[in-house]
């Protein structure tokens, strides 16, 4: 017989929150300035799961050594600070998930790789910072998603064993991470799934197309 779920990790980019928006209105003011055209959205919507870096390398066409992607980076990074929670939502029936999680008393937690000064303001601009039993972000630790440490170290901080928890995201690298925890890992289809990639194929312990999908996986694998 399947043992419970007992704690419930969530990614935060294309997971829980719908950032896209406040993304590329970031990379497009730095591009205006540049007299670029603006990129659009579903552009962003493609890679806004894989951080700055390749955000930026995609936008301007630049190599992983190119000089440019520090100042680029620095310039993105204090830009996107003021103007995070402008346009971001939650995912439709996130919040429906998480009342459930809260009102079954079940611990839940974020592990993203979101910097930290990015990640706790936004939190507490959209009124979860409260809620979350753990939040562990892109600079928390030495290592980031995809190694597994992340994960283990939000499920120290819930006190739980990995194998009694899940964790859902939307990409290659969180299914690694959460795999190779031990935990219960959950591909979110409707996050930023990017272009060419095949959810399928990164074995995750199962897929679903809405949060509260998320509910009977409560039972165990």
């Amino acid at each position: 017989m399947a043992e419970p779920i007992r704690g419930v990790l969530f990614d935060l980019d294309g997971t829980l929150l719908d950032t896209a928006q406040d993304l590329v209105r970031t990379l497009n003011r730095i591009r205006t300035t540049r007299a670029l055209p603006e990129w659009p959205i579903d552009e962003m919507r493609n890679i806004a799961n894989q951080g700055s870096k390749v955000i930026l390398k995609q936008a301007f066409g630049l190599e992983d050594d190119s000089s440019q992607i520090k100042t680029l980076r620095e310039e993105f990074l204090a830009d996107y600070e003021e103007h995070l929670a402008d346009h971001t939502q939650f995912f439709p029936n996130v919040l429906a998930l998480l009342d459930h999680l809260d009102e079954i008393k079940l611990p839940w937690g974020i592990v993203t790789n979101k910097l930290t000064q990015h990640t706790h303001p936004l939190l507490k601009a959209l009124k979860i910072a409260d809620r979350a039993q753990s939040v562990v972000c892109g600079d928390t630790l030495a290592l980031a998603k995809p190694d597994p440490a992340p994960i283990l170290y939000a499920c120290q901080m819930l006190d739980l064993d990995p194998k009694d928890c899940l964790y859902l995201g939307d990409a290659e690298g969180d299914v690694i991470a959460s795999k190779a925890a031990g935990a219960l890992s959950l591909v979110a289809l409707y996050g930023y799934i990017g272009r060419g990639d095949d959810p399928i194929r990164w074995q995750a312990d199962g897929y679903i197309n809405d949060p509260l999908e998320l509910i009977p996986w409560l039972k165990g694998r």
